[in-house]
C-alpha cells in the first residue's frame, strides 16, 4: 500500500486488521518491493487513481514475474475507461497466464483523529494559491484557471468527499470562503454522481470550505494551551506519515543507552485505534487544556497500575514529567501489564518526552512574542515590525538554547504578514525587509548542518553545497509569499481582518478568521452572510436566488441544517478543531459538527507546505 493508504488504516484500525484477515504480509509500495516466493496473491491498495508514481511502482512489481494473480484497490477515474480498462493494463504488465482483478473504492481513505476530525491523506499536499501581484481577483478563478497538478488534486477531492457523502447518506448545501474552496465547492456541486446522490439522499448537512491561507496565523500561531498540539509539534514524525509521531520507548524495557538518536526499538506512536483507554485519554490531550490533560495521563496510569496491582503511591498536586517517568517504570518487568496498557504507555510517554523538550519551553517564548506582536501591528507600521525582528536573528555560534532558530523566523514572519493583512508598501519596508533577508541569508549559510526543513527549502541536503546566491533566492522568493499572503483577503468585505487592534481598556488580539466564520454561521439573527458564498447545486437553487431579489424567498444559510461540516482546505490545526467544537457547542447547541481537512497543521509543518518547492508535482513518471 501506499503511504496515504497506510496513514488512514493506521488510524482507523491498523495493520492488525490485514493480517487477521489473512494477509501474510504488508509493505510499502515501490517498485522494488519484494514478493515472497509461492505467494497467491499480492493486493495493491493505491490512496489515489492508478497513475504517476502509483503506477510505476504496480508495474515494477508485476514486470518483475513473480506475481500470477493480482488486486488493485484503487479510486475511480472521474473521466477514465473503469475497472476493465485498468484489469486490461494490469494483465500486459504480468507475464503470460496471470489473472488481475480490479476494486474501485466506494468511500474515501479517511483518517479518524478524533471524535470531531477526519483527514484526507490522499490530498495532503493540497494548498489553495496565493495570490500573485495584479494575479485574478478570486471571482475570475475556475478549475481551469489552475495549474495541472492542483486541477488533479481538486478533482480527487471531489471523488472522495462525494463518496464519503455517499456513504453517510448526505444531501449538503455547499458554501464557500476563499477561491479555491469556491472552485473545490463549484466541482462537487456539478459533479454528476453527487447530484445523482442528493436527488435521493435523506440527511441534510451544510458543508463550508474554507481556504487556508485566508489565516495562516492560525497554522502557525502558538495559541492554544494544548498538549497534543506541542506534542505533534515538537517530537519527529513517523515516517512515511504527515501526522503520527515516534515516541521513544526505551524507558519501558531495561536496554541502557546514552545514545539520544537511538532508533532501535520500534517508536510508539499515538493512534490507538483498538484501545479503549488509550482513545479516550488522546481525546482529553486534544480537547483540554494541558494542565488538565497531564492529569487525566496520571489518573490513567494510576488506574491501569492499580488494576494490575503494581505498587502505586498516589501522589496530589502537580504532576511533573519525572512522577509520570516513576509511574511507568512500575510496567516495566511486568510483560502481562505491559501488553495490557501498551497503548496507555506510549501516550503518557509522548506526554513526558514532550514535556521535557527544549522546543516545548521555546513554545511560551512564541506565545508571548505573538502577543507583543500583535500590541505593536495596532501601533506602528510595519518597517518597525520588522526592525523588533532584526537584533533577534543569530548565527548559529551566537545562538543560546533559548534563541530562535532560523526556522523559527520563517513561523514568525507568515504570523506577521498574515495577521497584517494590507501592508502600504513603499522605500521604508523595501528597505527593512531587505536588512531581513541579509540577516536570514547569513544565518542560513552559517548551519553547520542544515535542519531537514531548510534543506527542502534551500534544495540543498548539506553545507557544502548550500551556496550564499541558493539561500539568497529561496529567502527571496519566501518574502514574495509573505506579500502575498498578506494581500490574500483584500477581496473580503466582513472577513478582511484577523487582527483586533484593541482599545484603552483591552489588549490587541488575533481573532481566526474560522472563529468569524463560525459565529457566523452560528447568529441567532441569521443576516445573509457576505463572505460566505452559497454554492448553487442545480436550478431550483439559482430560482431561489433570483427570485429573493424580489420577493420574501429564503436563501439558503449555512446554519440551516443539524449537521455541520467544515472542511479546511490546506490543513487544520489541533486548536482550531477544538474552538470550532466549543463555539458551535455554546452557540449553537444541537448540531453536530465535523471538521475534515487534508492534514493536521504544526507550525513548521505550515512553513514547509507554504515555502517547500515541488509541494505538488504533477506524477506522471510513467
Amino acid at each position: 500500500m501506499d503511504e496515504p493508504s497506510a496513514e488512514a488504516l493506521h488510524w482507523a484500525g491498523g495493520t492488525g486488521e490485514l493480517l487477521a484477515a489473512g494477509a501474510l504480509a504488508v509493505s510499502a509500495l515501490s517498485a522494488e518491493a519484494a514478493v515472497p516466493a509461492g505467494t497467491a496473491c499480492v493486493v495493491f491498495v493505491v490512496s489515489g487513481t492508478l497513475r504517476g508514481g502509483a503506477a510505476s511502482a504496480v508495474r515494477g512489481v508485476l514486470e518483475r514475474g513473480a506475481v500470477r494473480r493480482c488486486v488493485l484497490l484503487c479510486a475511480d477515474e472521474a473521466e477514465g475507461g473503469g475497472a476493465t480498462e485498468l484489469e486490461e493494463i494490469l494483465l500486459r504488465w504480468m507475464s503470460e497466464g496471470g489473472r488481475a482483478e480490479v476494486v474501485l473504492r466506494d468511500s474515501p481513505l479517511l483518517a479518524p483523529v478524533s471524535a470531531e476530525l477526519c483527514l484526507l491523506p490522499a490530498v495532503a499536499a493540497l494548498l489553495p494559491p496565493l495570490p500573485g501581484p495584479g494575479g485574478p481577483g478570486p471571482a475570475e478563478v475556475g478549475l481551469g484557471a489552475l495549474p495541472a497538478e492542483l486541477r488533479a488534486a481538486v478533482r480527487a477531492l471531489v471523488g472522495d468527499l462525494d463518496s464519503l457523502f455517499t456513504a453517510l447518506g448526505l444531501r449538503e448545501e455547499s458554501f464557500a470562503v476563499g477561491a479555491l474552496s469556491r472552485v473545490v465547492a463549484t466541482e462537487l456541486a456539478s459533479y454528476a454522481p453527487a447530484r445523482n446522490r442528493r436527488r435521493t439522499a435523506t440527511h441534510k448537512a451544510s458543508v463550508i470550505f474554507v481556504d487556508r491561507t485566508l489565516d495562516l496565523a492560525g497554522a502557525v500561531g502558538h495559541h492554544g494551551d494544548n498538549l497534543a498540539e506541542k506534542i505533534l509539534s515538537v517530537l519527529p514524525k513517523l515516517p512515511g506519515h504527515k501526522t503520527d509521531v515516534m515516541v521513544n520507548m526505551v524507558e519501558v524495557t531495561t536496554l541502557k543507552t546514552t545514545d539520544e538518536t537511538c532508533s532501535i526499538i520500534a517508536p510508539g506512536c499515538l493512534a490507538q485505534p483498538n484501545d479503549p483507554a488509550a482513545k479516550a485519554l488522546w481525546e482529553s490531550f486534544m480537547n483540554l487544556k494541558q494542565k488538565e490533560a497531564v492529569m487525566e495521563a496520571r489518573r490513567h496510569l494510576v488506574e491501569a497500575a492499580s488494576r494490575e496491582n503494581l505498587p502505586i503511591k498516589m501522589s496530589m498536586g502537580r504532576v511533573t514529567p519525572e512522577q509520570l517517568s516513576s509511574y511507568i517504570q512500575l510496567f516495566r518487568n511486568n510483560l502481562k501489564a505491559l501488553e495490557n496498557h501498551c497503548g496507555l504507555l506510549q501516550l503518557v510517554l509522548a506526554t513526558v518526552q514532550t514535556l521535557k523538550h527544549p522546543q516545548t519551553s521555546k513554545w511560551d517564548n512564541f506565545l508571548a512574542f505573538e502577543r507583543l506582536l500583535l500590541q505593536t501591528i495596532g501601533e506602528s507600521e510595519m518597517p518597525s515590525v520588522l526592525n523588533q525582528l532584526l537584533p533577534m536573528i543569530k548565527s548559529y555560534s551566537e545562538r543560546t538554547k533559548d534563541d530562535y532558530a532560523c526556522e523559527d523566523f520563517f513561523v514568525l514572519l507568515i504570523y506577521i504578514y498574515s495577521v497584517v493583512g494590507e501592508i502600504k508598501c513603499g522605500k521604508e519596508l523595501d528597505t527593512a525587509e531587505e536588512e531581513v533577508k541579509k540577516a536570514l541569508v547569513k544565518a542560513i549559510c552559517d548551519e553547520p548542518e542544515p535542519s531537514p526543513l531548510l534543506q527542502k527549502i534551500t534544495g540543498c541536503d548539506s553545507s557544502l553545497n548550500l551556496t550564499s546566491q541558493k539561500a539568497t533566492d529561496a529567502v527571496d522568493g519566501i518574502f514574495r509569499s509573505l506579500r502575498d499572503i498578506a494581500r490574500v483577503r483584500m477581496h473580503m468585505k466582513q472577513f478582511h481582518s484577523i487582527h483586533n487592534p484593541g482599545s484603552n481598556t483591552h489588549q490587541a488580539s488575533y481573532k481566526p478568521l474560522l472563529k468569524q466564520v463560525v459565529e457566523e454561521i452560528c447568529n441567532p439573527d441569521r443576516p445573509d452572510p457576505v463572505d460566505i458564498e452559497h454554492i448553487s447545486s442545480g436550478l431550483t437553487d439559482l430560482l431561489k436566488t433570483g427570485f429573493s431579489m424580489f420577493m420574501k424567498v429564503n436563501r439558503p444559510h449555512p446554519g440551516d441544517h443539524p449537521l455541520l461540516i467544515i472542511f479546511m482546505v490546506g490543513g487544520v490545526s489541533v486548536s482550531e478543531v477544538k474552538m470550532v467544537k466549543d463555539l458551535v457547542a455554546t452557540r449553537k447547541p444541537g448540531t453536530q459538527v465535523i471538521v475534515l481537512s487534508s492534514v493536521l497543521l504544526t507550525p513548521h509543518s505550515a512553513v514547509e507546505l507554504l515555502f517547500a518547492p515541488d509541494r505538488l508535482q504533477l506524477d506522471t513518471h510513467i
